[in-house]
């Protein structure tokens, strides 16, 4: 069979996604391809290509020496990260992605290309957002995310690549650390939970967004490329959500496992000032009439999980 290659494959979504994959379709036939060298399974138990995603020649190597049939292109430096540094965000979000689309065309393979609700800005519908809607985004990560969508449209529709791709809410996660979002909140207050039973978050209380527990964004990337691809209307940039909540609800939350768990607040102008253009909530009936979309987790359910193996995690 032709193997998958996950670019980025050492990332938050790609610790995850290879064993998934690797556990579907064989361990042998998915590829984890990262700048830096994984600890443990993701290199140890199936093949591992050390791979920078702006190594057009390397990414063409790997491709044809494991005769690469999908790829999972996941590399990318995030919302707070990239406002630190964007021209480095714009490198890696967009040329990156040129160089996976091309060799995609080139060798014939599917691709997934992840996008983010960071492609909305301040002047789109913010509950219960569109599908199709203005997408103005304030921050680099969110242009490069735009520009990504619509470079993913123009292969298909130029070339005909099968390119694929949700946008995600935040997500979390307890297997890896988060890697500079704006929706980092949701996984740190957990370890201040179970470490400390407090946690000083960076957001407003009120700060309502997206999330989604990383056990549905994984299954999220998975359905969609195994989808029909005639039932696809949009292919490409597919709202996806799980839940939605503000700080001091999941506090709330944790605090019915923890209760005498403490949340107090120390506002990041930066994170603050994306979080507020971003949605509340994504109308997600679009993947959900086109390809079967329908999350497993829902905030208690996720809460829970994530106490429970977050403590075996820490505590053993």
């Amino acid at each position: 069979m032709k193997r998958i290659l996950v670019s980025g494959g050492a990332g938050q979504i790609g610790s995850e996604l290879v064993p998934a994959l690797r556990e579907r379709y064989g361990a042998d036939n998915v590829i984890c391809g990262d700048i830096k060298i994984p600890q443990g399974s993701l290199a140890e138990d199936g093949p591992f290509v050390q791979l920078d995603c702006l190594d057009e020649e390397k990414v063409i190597e790997t491709i044809k020496k494991f005769n690469v049939g999908t790829i999972y292109h996941l590399p990318a430096l995030l919302s707070a990260t990239a406002e630190r540094n964007p021209q480095k965000a714009w490198n890696i979000n967009m040329n990156g992605l040129l160089i996976a689309l091309e060799a995609a065309r080139e060798f014939k393979c599917s691709i997934f290309v992840p996008s983010s609700i960071a492609a909305f800005g301040p002047s789109t519908p913010r509950v219960k957002t569109p599908q199709d809607t203005i997408q103005r985004p304030q921050t680099i990560y969110g242009i490069t995310k735009v520009a990504g969508e619509l470079l993913c449209d123009y292969y298909f529709i130029k070339w005909g690549v099968d390119a694929r791709g949700v946008r995600y809410p935040g997500i979390i996660s307890y297997k890896t650390p988060p890697g500079g979002g704006t929706t980092d909140y949701a996984v740190d207050i957990f370890y201040g939970a179970i470490k400390e039973k407090r946690y000083e978050c960076f957001l407003r209380e009120d700060t309502r967004l997206d999330m989604m527990y990383m056990p549905d964004a994984v299954k999220a990337a998975i359905s969609l490329m195994e989808a029909d691809p005639s039932k696809l209307v949009h292919r490409n940039a597919f709202n996806i959500t799980a839940m939605s909540f503000t700080p001091h609800e999941l506090a709330q939350e944790i605090k019915k496992h923890i209760p005498d768990f403490v949340i107090s607040y120390s506002v990041d102008p930066l994170r603050q000032s994306i979080a507020d253009t971003w949605p509340d909530s994504l109308d997600d009936t679009c993947a959900r009439e086109e390809w079967g979309w329908s999350p497993d987790y829902d905030i208690s359910q996720m809460t829970k999980d994530m106490l429970e193996n977050l403590k075996k995690k820490l505590l053993n």
